[in-house]
């Protein structure tokens, strides 16, 4: 219940603010302060009277009798200085749910800028408060929460501080991916802004006891002035992932943790398209119906089983397209909400380079169709206080002329030690039924490897891997590993690596985007803070080399890469760069349709240069672009884009990669471009409209995805979705128009 002095006489509210103002000038007027040494603590309150979660932090009367946490810490503008406006943050607990309330004090709240309202949108260019919590206390792992003043759920997963192998799914190896259950609510008013969160204890992982203490750590963003400040002080070349120096929030008391969620789908589609059939168009109009479910159960509060059963992913976004203008793979993100939990733990390799496990493999051809996942099941989690393991099986249906049907297998133990230390193997296996290019009896591929990583000092991380393989046909050198030293402080950052890939490695559930090379990679980079000068808040000069050579010597990929960024306090940044560059050309190949690359070494020169406006900024800019030389020839390479906003709840991107050659080889002088187009309109943070459109003038063709969600949860709700392959050089009627309309409750069986 709320405390009806508190919400309806606005006096204690004023006094309070007036005090927090009196407490931030205070140590300003005396001096400036010296940030901690060691992280701080706080305790969680066992809450008599659950808060009423509408954002309404300082008229709840459930925070009354909670102490909060408050005294942040600058990284940026000011490394080591106070933050400038006052955070508090309250944490307590139910029989049920953890809750957090922060009030962000702020004495201009006309200034406060809110860019999103998305889910999970980002929350670099807005005023924002973001947490992690290390239930666990493993000081490896974690999961973020995070939101805006309009009220955004932002969540994520960090595995091993988000370094190493982990890095394959996004931003410095963070799964924004990730999605919980919880609910946020804010609310703006004259003291600044507030919000209120409950997170279920079944979103969390945690450890076993009555009582226990956790890691957090709180991160608030005060964009107008380009703040970010930390409850447990940080350096400035680290961030909230970096989960060995978060605080500690003792006396949490969850209950004996009793999960099991059961979220079915029903699903009903109309296709509109065409086919070739002996020789003629053929038009095609198809409906189906189709129903699935997956299955969530917790053996232990940091152990998870989940299954599924005619596994779906209508709902999520396609992928963007991509140019490929050389000889390797592309590398397209796993975004299918199943494969994202726990992902970082079957993580073994080289982030997009060598990776041993892959789940795009699944349910995915090599040609990017989309194959039918008959089920599967995964345990994932920790054993104890330091183990992980992870046990994955999946099969999906042949497709005719397509691919086989296989069962996938995959089993990863990690052991984690002191220091960001550990060490750990896995083990792959697909199992095809010999219905496509191959008999049954050679449909088969294994993988085995061990990595580990040591951590000396704060600063330093010797890591490495090593991997093997079998496949039926493929029996000469299967075998391939990577040692890495890593050095990362304030002032330096520096990393010295080499990788070794056999002709015949072949990790069929994983990624490799050349085959046999031995890659020598050199970087170092010094970071200098400005003091007040030109408005510029960072120069970061830095020097990177990569080769990549046969096991004959033949040097394939060469490049040396001068840069130095700039980086303004505003947000607005600069990158100058000079790259010296060789490919070493085997085999021709087409770089385009018609266009071949003859066999050869091609050494040039080219100048990028990358420039950015401050994205917190209703209209901004950016543009990318790379003039040299390219395969003997020269090669003109233009990325712009510009992005419009009208407060948090529209937005639009309109972004052109354009490439113009001009080689010395038949049809040599040519352009490959694309266009994409993005669009959002968020009528509550629940409630959005999306749609997403990409021209393609190599194969010409308009692809079009729409989509309309009404989440009850993140990952639960009702979903519209159009999709559409408009091949406008044809001349005829677009190859495929589809209506999907998808609906999905998460049922939870012991609430």
């Amino acid at each position: 219940m709320k405390s009806t002095l508190l919400r309806n006489n606005n006096e204690p509210q004023n006094f309070r603010f007036s005090l927090c103002c009196a407490l931030v000038a205070l140590p300003l007027a005396l001096g400036a302060q010296e940030r901690p040494s060691t992280p701080p603590e706080m305790t969680a309150f066992d809450l008599a009277t659950t808060p009423l979660v509408d954002g309404d932090v300082l008229g709840d009367g459930a925070w009354s009798a909670v102490s909060p946490a408050t005294g942040f810490w600058q990284t940026q503008p000011d490394d080591g200085q106070p933050a400038t406006q006052r955070t508090d943050v309250y944490v307590g607990f139910t029989d049920t749910s953890l809750y957090v309330g922060i009030v962000a004090y702020d004495d201009n709240p006309d200034g406060i800028i809110v860019t999103d309202s998305r889910r999970d949108s980002n929350l670099d260019n807005t005023d924002a408060f973001l947490m992690i919590i290390d239930g666990l206390l493993d000081r490896q792992n974690g999961f973020v929460f995070g939101t805006n003043a309009a009220g955004i759920e932002y969540d994520g997963q960090v595995i091993k501080e988000a370094t190493g192998s982990a890095a394959n799914f996004g931003r410095g190896g963070f799964n924004k991916s990730w999605d919980g259950t919880w609910k946020v609510q804010s609310k703006i008013g004259d003291f600044g802004w507030s919000a209120e969160f409950e997170i279920p204890f079944r979103t969390l992982r945690f450890g076993s006891g009555e009582k226990q203490d956790w890691g957090i750590n709180f991160q608030r963003n005060i964009r107008r002035n380009n703040e970010v400040a930390f409850w447990a002080p940080l350096e400035r070349n680290r961030d909230l992932y970096r989960v060995s120096d978060a605080g500690t929030l003792r006396g949490v008391g969850p209950p004996v943790q009793r999960n099991l969620q059961i979220t079915p789908y029903v699903l009903g589609s109309t296709h509109r398209g065409r086919v070739q059939e002996d020789g003629e168009t053929v038009k095609t109009n198809e409906t189906d119906s189709d129903f699935g479910f997956d299955v969530k159960y917790s053996i232990t509060p940091s152990l998870t089983l989940d299954g599924t059963y005619n596994t779906d992913f209508a709902q999520v976004e396609v992928d963007e397209q991509q140019i490929n203008l050389d000889r390797f793979n592309l590398f397209f993100p796993e975004k299918r909400p199943f494969f994202l939990e726990n992902a970082g733990l079957f993580s073994v390799g080289n982030p997009q380079e060598v990776e041993m496990f892959f789940s795009r493999k699944i349910g995915i051809s090599e040609d990017g169709d989309v194959l039918a996942v008959e089920g599967g099941v995964r345990l994932s989690g920790k054993i104890g206080d330091r183990t992980n393991i992870g046990l994955l099986y999946m099969a999906t249906d042949a497709e005719q002329d397509i691919a086989p049907g296989n069962k996938f297998s995959v089993a990863r133990i990690s052991q984690e030690l002191p220091n960001r230390s550990s060490i750990g193997a896995i083990f792959t296996s697909r199992d095809g039924d010999g219905s496509y290019l191959v008999p049954s009896n050679d449909d088969y591929n294994r993988g085995y490897a061990v990595d580990g990583s040591w951590g000396i000092g704060d600063n330093f991380v010797l890591k490495g891997w090593f991997a093997k393989t079998d496949t039926p046909d493929r029996t000469g050198n299967d075998e391939a590993f990577s040692v890495e030293a890593n050095y990362d402080s304030v002032l330096w950052a520096a990393d010295l690596s080499f990788t070794e890939v056999g002709e015949d490695f072949n990790p069929e559930m994983g990624f490799l985007a050349r085959t046999e090379f031995r890659k020598t990679r050199g970087f170092l980079q010094r970071t200098v803070r400005i003091d007040d000068r030109w408005g510029l808040l960072e120069i970061r000069p830095h020097v990177n080399y990569i080769s990549y050579r046969k096991f004959d010597g033949y040097k394939e990929t060469e490049i040396l890469h001068f840069d130095v960024p700039l980086t303004w306090k505003s947000g607005a940044g600069l990158h100058p760069a000079v790259n010296f560059t060789h490919s070493g050309v085997i085999d021709a190949f087409e770089i385009i349709e018609g266009v071949v690359i003859q066999p050869g070494k091609y050494d040039h020169e080219e100048l990028s240069v990358r420039y950015h406006t401050d994205r917190s900024k209703p209209l901004s800019f950016d543009i990318h672009a790379v003039i040299g030389g390219r395969f003997g020839g020269d090669r003109i390479s233009l990325s712009p884009s510009i992005s419009y906003r009208i407060g948090e709840t529209f937005r639009s991107e309109f972004s052109i990669d354009y490439n113009e050659f001009d080689l010395p080889v038949e049809g040599g002088d040519f352009t490959a471009n694309q266009a994409r187009l993005r669009l959002s309109y968020s009528f509550t943070p629940k409630i959005q409209l999306q749609a997403l459109l990409q021209y393609n003038d190599n194969d010409g063709t308009l692809d079009t995805n729409i989509r309309f969600s009404w989440l009850r949860s993140a990952s639960s709700g009702l979903y519209l979705v159009y999709n559409e392959v408009d091949e406008n050089d044809t001349g005829l009627e677009p190859s495929g128009r589809e209506f999907i309309l998808k609906y999905s409750y998460i049922f939870d069986v012991f609430d």
